[in-house]
């Protein structure tokens, strides 16, 4: 089996050595320690940004560079040449966009970025064997790839399609205009979300670069019935600041909890074989839970980044404080409180879940959930154990669905009930997760056999009889097909 080549500039450079120190030190992989790296240099960047590149100092242009200059640097230092394949990317996807029709755009850019990702994620695994559970150039590849999609369907909505067709968010974010090649860079390569995302809109984001973005927020509050005779400018430093305790408090979890509990204690012969079901039940999650800090790290930290360079600000919330969560890819409080599989999906991964929703979830004329669940493995990668996660996870959802709508009504007479309720519902989906995405971190079909058998497949059979036995009741509160203006007056008329 041959290893992945490291980064030539990472054996090259001096600093590479201190990277290289501390990698042992931590006994962390080495792409590991230049992705730290990058990110925490990329959070002094987007400060400096901030200050001294803003929009009343500096032109659009110069920041679009500036930023795209940077991106392509961390991503070269990062991945060596592989960083080559982002970069084919990226401008085979720009030649369709400039190229093909606005009324087929869309099509041709899932099919050729999905497939390039699906190429790379096949070789990288299967040809070349290297990059498992490290930190490799996939990660950028599957950031630029919802990037560019979202992008394409965006310009298909505003230059393809009648206004009555389109949602309200729909039109909101319909790009109506297509971006110049300095434009596409930047939102693709940009040094705040290149390495660890996250994806956001190109509306938003040239709002950001041209001074818009926080104007707008603001815009839509009555200053004057707070008191303020002035747009106040709202300031990212508290925001950043609390991100960046919440990863420091993720990292030490991560060095402690994580190491504790390997996820290759699920194969373990103890495991496996000695310990009884309720037992391996809580060490199944407590593994799963140890795994978690990593994600919270990575993508907390990401967010930081983006607000220090002042990108990211929501709005304001009902209390009249600043929000700093556009950009935000998880609520680690909603996650550990979900009391519903739904509820936990929503809040993990959010901008990836909600690029589901826009190209997928809301597009396809058939069979959504299933679909959406597809493409979100596919673009994970071709590990057997995503689609395990995926598939189990369609099966789950559709039961916990059927379970709620069934039940819950019975739970609201009273608070107490609700309190019972919430609780059983609470311990039921952190455990229903465990299980579902355990082959998530175990990748390979074996140790994902070998751990559903030790459980009995036991949430694969409760699942199967919910949704055999109890009648599917459709959610009165659930819509999948965005309102259009035309299916507004479409039920005016009947």
């Amino acid at each position: 089996m041959a290893a992945r080549p490291p980064s030539s500039r990472s054996q090259r450079t001096t600093g590479s050595t201190c990277l290289h120190a501390l990698s042992e030190l931590l006994g962390l992989p080495l792409d590991q320690v230049n992705f730290v790296a990058c990110q925490l240099f990329a959070l002094f960047a987007a400060f400096w940004f901030r200050i001294y590149l803003s929009p009343g100092k500096t032109s659009p242009d110069v920041r679009h560079a500036l930023v795209t200059i940077f991106g392509i640097y961390f991503v070269i230092f990062c991945f060596g040449w592989y960083s080559l394949h982002l970069f084919v990317l990226v401008l085979m996807c720009y030649g369709i966009m400039v190229t093909a029709s606005v009324s087929s755009i869309h099509r041709y850019t899932f099919l050729v970025a999905m497939g390039y990702l699906t190429i790379c994620h096949i070789s990288r695994i299967y040809i070349f064997h290297y990059g498992i559970l490290t930190t490799d150039f996939s990660g950028p590849l599957m950031i630029v790839t919802q990037k560019i999609t979202t992008l394409a369907f965006q310009v298909h909505d505003g230059l393809g399609r009648r206004a009555e067709d389109l949602s309200a968010e729909q039109q909101r974010l319909a790009v109506k205009v297509k971006p110049s090649f300095l434009e596409y860079l930047s939102y693709l390569l940009n040094f705040m979300s290149v390495i660890a995302g996250p994806c956001n809109n190109f509306k938003d984001y040239i709002a950001f670069i041209e001074g818009r973005h926080i104007h707008a927020k603001l815009l839509e509050v009555n200053w004057k019935q707070r008191g303020f005779h002035n747009l106040p400018e709202p300031s990212p430093t508290g925001a950043v600041i609390h991100k960046l305790c919440m990863t420091l408090v993720s990292l030490l979890l991560f060095l402690t909890l994580t190491k504790t509990f390997p996820v290759t204690c699920l194969v373990d012969d103890w495991f496996v074989h000695k310990a009884n079901f309720l037992t391996r039940l809580c060490y199944l999650y407590i593994v799963m839970q140890a795994s978690k800090p990593k994600y919270y790290f990575a993508w907390t930290l990401a967010d930081a980044v983006n607000n220090a360079a002042g990108f990211g600000f929501s709005g304001v919330d009902k209390n009249g404080n600043f929000c700093w969560d556009l950009l935000s890819n998880l609520n680690i409080w909603k996650i550990e409180t979900a009391t519903s599989f739904k509820m936990y999906l929503e809040n993990w991964n959010i901008q990836t879940a909600t690029w589901l929703k826009r190209v997928c979830y809301e597009r396809v004329p058939w069979y959504p959930t299933v679909l959406t669940f597809f493409l979100s493995a596919l673009w994970h990668g071709v590990y057997p154990g995503y689609y395990f996660t995926f598939l189990t996870g369609i099966l789950v959802t559709v039961a916990a669905r059927t379970v709620r709508n069934n039940y819950r009504h019975c739970f609201l007479s009273s608070r107490a009930l609700k309190v019972v309720y919430d609780v059983v519902t609470w311990a039921v989906t952190q455990l229903a997760v465990s299980y579902t995405v355990a082959p998530f971190v175990l990748l390979a079909v074996e140790p994902t056999i070998s751990l559903y058998k030790s459980m009995y497949f036991y949430l694969h059979i409760i699942s199967l009889l919910i949704i055999l036995f109890l009648p599917i009741k459709p959610h009165a509160h659930i819509q999948r097909q965005p309102q259009t203006l035309n299916s507004v007056n479409k039920k005016k008329k009947d």
